[in-house]
C-alpha cells in the first residue's frame, strides 16, 4: 500500500486561494491513480478531483469544476490541488486517495487514503 500525508490547509477568505499538496510513499506512486475528497462537517465524504497515473486525464466535481485543478510531480511522488475562488461551501477535511485500478468518484473504491487537512474559508 502507498501511504498518503496531505500538507497545505488552513483558513482562507472567501475568494482567495490554497494549494493543497499530498505526498506520497511506501509503493510506488507512479503507478496510482489519485484523487483528493473532502468531507464538511456533519455530511458524507465527497469527490472533488481524481488523475490517472500517467497524468494524462482529470475529472472533477461539478461544484469545483473551472476553480480548482489536480495535478502530480511523480518525480517528487506528490500529489496537488490547487483551489481557487473558495467559498466558505469549501470548507472541509480534505482528502488524498490512491487507487489500484480505475479513477472514479466512487468513495468506495478508493484503496488509500490519507488523514486529512483542514480547510476553513470564512465569508
Amino acid at each position: 500500500q502507498v501511504q498518503l500525508v496531505e500538507s497545505g490547509g488552513g483558513l482562507v477568505q472567501a475568494g482567495g486561494s490554497l494549494r493543497l499538496s499530498c505526498a506520497a510513499s511506501g509503493r510506488t506512486f507512479s503507478a496510482y491513480g489519485m484523487g483528493w475528497f473532502r468531507q464538511a462537517p456533519e455530511k458524507e465524504r465527497e469527490f472533488v478531483a481524481a488523475i490517472t497515473w500517467a497524468g494524462d486525464f482529470s475529472y472533477y466535481a461539478d461544484s469545483v469544476k473551472g476553480r480548482f485543478t489536480i495535478s502530480r510531480d511523480t518525480a517528487k511522488n506528490t500529489l496537488y490541488l490547487q483551489m481557487n475562488s473558495l467559498t466558505p461551501d469549501d470548507t472541509a477535511v480534505y482528502y488524498c486517495a490512491a487507487y489500484r485500478n480505475r479513477i472514479t468518484a466512487n468513495v468506495g473504491r478508493v484503496d488509500s487514503w490519507g488523514k486529512g487537512t483542514l480547510v476553513t474559508v470564512s465569508s
